[in-house]
């Protein structure tokens, strides 16, 4: 009988084993081996293509929008340049429709009721800019407040805006008017010989100068709103609705974030000295004064009643303010630049090409202009004054409408959202209200795409309540819209009684160019030349 100790299974005998372990190594190696570096790359890269197509079909559902995506990135390359055409196609395809750039699923909302829905759905979307906005304006930035938090910040803001408020920064703006022109007249007449040359970028300058004195008066000096004028440039570029969603050194986000900072520092140094001449008794003359003054009358009311002091309900401020710091202050005045800079330079540079291509507007709103002044073409401007020319405020609604500055405005849905009651946007997608079709829609402006002011005066385009989406509507619509249209129609009111201008016509001159907003392709080449 053979000894069980001497005995060796086949498992435990080693030549067996070597030859086994060999065998299985051998096997296991090679699908190692095969997975192993590029095949493995190319099955990862090939997985999460599968998920990202997968992941925009399924948020896409059953609204108008591509079949498939470009892999992760969607249609960026194209959109770095947008096209007009592009805009009105994606906004003729549905009410609602749909793309998907890097992480980003967007929603665009293209119909009248199907915007206003997304304007006035706080609890469902807040507004959302784009990512890099939070390091530019700043995160604790008052635009990105939500809910109580922001009705209860922009109570404290609307004093700002009032018809008596308004009226103290017309003198302002109209130094600003009176400087420029003749800086018109200088570049057409000194420096070019009389030739026309674009002014887009000048008029770009221009209202920012108007809105610097306006936000800060003469705390900021002329070398200063020159620099930010001229950087602007890089922070519209850097917030542009397609870019990349981090900073990387010396692309546009880049640049855009050191004229931010430089802009915020500029507007400290604006609060500490509005601070300071406030206190000292001085007179309101911007809007930095207005809020600084409303900050230190709240203050001393809370001080007297905490000593007990007997205070008439006279003297209780309207809206008790806290004392904001100077860079809280700075980063709101910022946002006021951030939301009239590149809008009103849009609707300046359309008015003076649409009042020259159409003399016989521009001659009623100058004869409206010296018969409001009777006459007297140098008379200053009040608030009294602009509300008597009916005629001028039309031109400007038109040019709103016609050409309106901001095509489109985004938010971000907080939570899943029911746009329509067969689609639901995904939460944390972007949900964009495009303005522009509400203002072209031919059942309640005839003639949509004529410029028309006459539709303002005695057609019926001032009960069109429900599409005038030119300065959003809802929780979140804009502050200074009544800031903006009487600057504007200021603005070009004084420029007719002051100066003549040609527009020298190309075959690009009706052709948009979106740029953060809209304008003409050609940057708008003018002739100016004094009126006499």
């Amino acid at each position: 009988m053979p000894d069980n100790g001497t005995w060796a299974s086949p498992i435990a005998d080693a030549q067996y084993s070597q030859g086994l372990e060999t065998d299985t190594g051998g096997f296991i190696g090679q699908i190692y081996d095969g997975l192993n570096g590029y095949s493995l790359f190319v099955t990862l890269f090939l997985l999460l293509v599968a998920y990202d197509q997968f992941k925009y079909v399924w948020n896409k559902g059953s609204i108008v929008g591509p079949a498939w995506k470009m892999p992760f990135i969607g249609p960026f390359l194209s959109s770095v340049n947008p096209k007009m055409d592009e805009y009105k196609a994606k906004w003729a395809s549905g009410d609602l429709s749909c793309v998907s750039v890097f992480h980003k699923f967007v929603v665009i909302a293209s119909s009248r009721d199907m915007a206003r829905k997304v304007f006035n759905s706080p609890a469902f979307v807040k507004p959302c800019v784009v990512d890099v906005a939070y390091k530019l304006l700043r995160p604790t930035n008052w635009v990105f407040l939500d809910g109580r938090a922001h009705v209860d910040y922009r109570k404290g803001l609307n004093g700002l805006f009032t018809r008596q408020a308004l009226e103290t920064y017309l003198p302002g703006q109209e130094e600003v008017y009176g400087k420029y022109f003749a800086k018109f007249l200088d570049i057409s007449q000194t420096e070019n010989n009389g030739k026309a040359v674009p002014y887009m970028p000048v008029f770009r300058e221009l209202m920012c100068a108007v809105s610097c004195r306006t936000f800060v008066g003469h705390y900021m000096s002329d070398a200063a709103v020159k620099k930010v004028a001229d950087d602007y440039y890089k922070i519209t570029a850097a917030l542009e609705l397609v870019n990349f969603p981090i900073i990387i050194p010396f692309t546009k986000t880049y640049y855009g974030k050191k004229a931010a900072d430089m802009v915020l520092h500029e507007f400290s140094i604006c609060a500490a000295k509005s601070k300071a001449r406030m206190a000292a008794g001085g007179d309101i003359t911007c809007i930095m004064d207005g809020w600084v003054k409303s900050m230190l009358d709240s203050e001393n009311y809370r001080q007297k009643i905490a000593k007990g002091v007997q205070v008439d309900d006279s003297e209780k401020p309207a809206m008790l303010l806290r004392i904001f710091s100077d860079f809280e202050i700075a980063m709101t005045v910022f946002t006021f630049l951030f939301a009239s800079q590149d809008a009103t330079s849009s609707a300046t540079t359309w008015l003076f090409q649409l009042m020259a291509d159409r003399p016989e507007i521009l001659n009623r709103v100058r004869e409206e202009n010296l018969a409001v002044r009777n006459g007297d073409k140098d008379q200053k401007l009040s608030i009294d004054i602009l509300e008597k020319m009916p005629y001028t405020r039309a031109v400007v609604k038109e040019t709103l409408r016609y050409r309106p500055p901001v095509i489109m405005v985004p938010y971000v849905a907080k939570k899943a959202f029911p746009v329509s009651d067969t689609y639901t946007a995904p939460k944390g997608s972007m949900v964009i209200p495009s303005v522009w079709p509400a203002l072209h829609d031919p059942e309640v402006y005839p003639a949509p795409d004529t410029f028309d002011p006459e539709r303002w005066i005695s057609g019926g385009a001032e009960k069109a309540v429900k599409n005038w989406l030119v300065f959003g509507t809802g929780p979140h619509y804009c502050l200074g819209q009544t800031y903006a249209q009487l600057n504007l129609m200021a603005m070009i009111g004084k420029a007719s009684l002051q100066l003549n201008w040609e527009h020298h016509v190309t075959p690009r001159s009706e052709d948009i160019k979106v740029f953060a907003t809209i304008f003409p392709m050609d940057d708008c080449p003018l002739v100016f030349s004094k009126r006499l």
